[in-house]
């Protein structure tokens, strides 16, 4: 087992996800590579001051715009939409994976009678019209249902059956206006060879154990307990689980850690072995300041973060107001090893101005020169990611 301070810990968590020193990733290869790094980031469509999806990626890659990301979503199609943890995107070379979660919205279906008839209403159209929302059809019955993978269908025919279809893989979502949603046929945009892939793991264990694997690579350390790193892994409770981390252990492909003052082991992917090693040489990386997206893989595990940064973050957008502690969308700050605060920031986009409304620092943060300047340098390059030509204190 790896020993590790408390600092070793945070330095190698960040310097993984590319938050320490200089930029790991950069422009739109950076952003294939981080996905393929992070297995999935989750989409919310909330647009505060950009969507957590696009938050995660303006924090690590640089030279990031937004527009990079609807490239290789909708014009490149080297990501896709499609539930991983939660709404998420993920590289199209790893559609075969979710096709048992595919196949189960198949045999769901089939409870449904009207279904197939409502399929081929719906596939029709968009080979005449092309790509559509469900504002965009009326079909000839109403039909509500509860989804098989994760959208609930509800009194709107349309929406449920192309919910529906986009849980079999036989749509996927061509581009989105805002939070509607367009649909389009797979096959005319996912190679055969990834569309039309057999499941590649012969089993529901070896899945598990891929997608433990991915969630571990997700976050860099997580410890085998519940968390919520680990939602949306059907059938993976504590007892599968740990035999996924036994085998994963016996297998090489995990290595355990041990942090000093933390009672529960860590794991981390035997390919991020190089990072560790070079933590244990204690380094002295270059300190950035970066806002950090609220569901960023960073911080799947609130509880872990707690431990190890000493931060304590709660989403607060589903809080009744009069409850929040802080506000309606905060966004953690990091600056160099250290969560020193969180801070709420809107754009007006009519104005095309950042307002930052509120700042709140950790208890003992010293509001040094050198830190007033990294976060001046921060809310530059955040009001740039958000098309804003001023940036103002409320």
């Amino acid at each position: 087992m790896i020993k590790l301070t408390n600092r070793q810990a945070r330095q190698f968590l960040l310097l993984k996800h590319g938050l320490l020193g200089e930029y790991k990733f950069a422009k739109k290869q950076g952003v294939l590579d981080f996905v393929r790094q992070a297995g999935c980031i989750q989409f919310d469509p909330i647009d505060v001051c950009g969507k957590n999806a696009e938050l995660v990626l303006q924090s690590r890659i640089k030279g990031f715009t937004k527009e990079m990301l609807d490239e290789l979503l909708y014009t490149d199609r080297k990501l896709v939409d499609y539930p991983d943890k939660n709404l998420a995107i993920i590289s199209v070379e790893d559609w075969p994976y979710f096709e048992r979660y595919r196949q189960v919205a198949r045999q769901h279906a089939e409870h449904y009678p009207q279904m197939q008839a409502l399929t081929e209403q719906v596939r029709t159209h968009i080979e005449n019209q092309g790509a559509l929302s469900s504002k965009d059809i009326k079909l000839d019955e109403d039909f509500s249902w509860q989804s098989a993978i994760h959208w609930s269908g509800g009194n709107n025919s349309s929406r449920s059956v192309l919910e529906q279809m986009y849980s079999t893989g036989d749509l996927i979502i061509h581009h989105k206006k805002g939070t509607r949603k367009y649909y389009d046929i797979s096959e005319e945009y996912i190679e055969p060879n990834l569309l039309n892939a057999p499941e590649p793991l012969p089993n529901q264990l070896e899945h598990h154990k891929w997608r433990v694997l991915r969630r571990i690579g997700a976050v860099g350390l997580l410890w085998n307990r519940a968390s919520d790193a680990w939602l949306n892994i059907w059938g993976l409770k504590a007892e599968q689980r740990k035999e996924v981390f036994r085998q994963l252990l016996d297998e090489a492909r995990i290595i355990a850690v041990s942090v000093e003052q933390m009672k529960d082991t860590l794991y981390f992917c035997a390919e991020d072995l190089p990072i560790i090693e070079a933590v244990l040489k204690n380094p002295t990386p270059k300190f950035r300041c970066e806002l950090i997206a609220p569901l960023d893989n960073l911080i799947w595990d609130r509880k872990l973060i707690n431990e190890l940064f000493g931060f304590d973050y709660t989403w607060e957008i589903y809080t009744p107001a009069i409850k929040r502690k802080f506000g309606h969308y905060v966004l953690p700050l990091l600056y160099g090893e250290s969560f020193i605060g969180r801070v709420e920031v809107i754009v007006e986009r009519k104005n095309k101005r950042l307002v930052v409304k509120n700042i709140w620092y950790e208890n003992g943060v010293k509001q040094t020169k050198q830190l007033r300047t990294a976060l001046d340098n921060c809310f530059k390059r955040f009001a740039i990611f958000n098309g804003c030509d001023a940036i103002a204190a409320d």
